[in-house]
């Protein structure tokens, strides 16, 4: 069985034993969340759509670490204008271990 959440404002589709990296959830390693903004839950050629979400589904997941991404550069320049301009960002995550869907 599988299911697409939401997360962070993306959209994921998941299936029990998967690990998953979302934007940051202010939750502590080894904590079990749970989500309910399931958008769809699915098994082989069935699918249920919700609209927007499937009301009674959810997906249960354990906190597996916190972290940060790699950093993505961002150069901004205007030619013969003495501009330059050079930043940097590193997106931090959480890392999850999906137990179980349910419909």
């Amino acid at each position: 069985m599988y299911a697409v959440i939401r997360a962070g404002g993306k959209q994921y589709k998941v299936a029990a034993g998967e690990k998953l990296r979302v934007e940051q959830i202010p939750v502590p390693v080894g904590e079990e969340v749970v989500i309910d903004e399931v958008l769809a839950v699915g098994e082989g050629a069935d699918l249920k759509v919700g609209s927007p979400l499937v009301s009674g589904a959810s997906v249960k997941a354990t906190v597996v670490k916190h972290g940060k991404d790699d950093k993505v550069r961002i150069f901004k320049m205007r030619r013969r204008k003495h501009y330059k301009k050079s930043q940097g960002h590193r997106q931090a995550y959480t890392e999850l271990q999906i137990s179980a869907v349910t419909a």
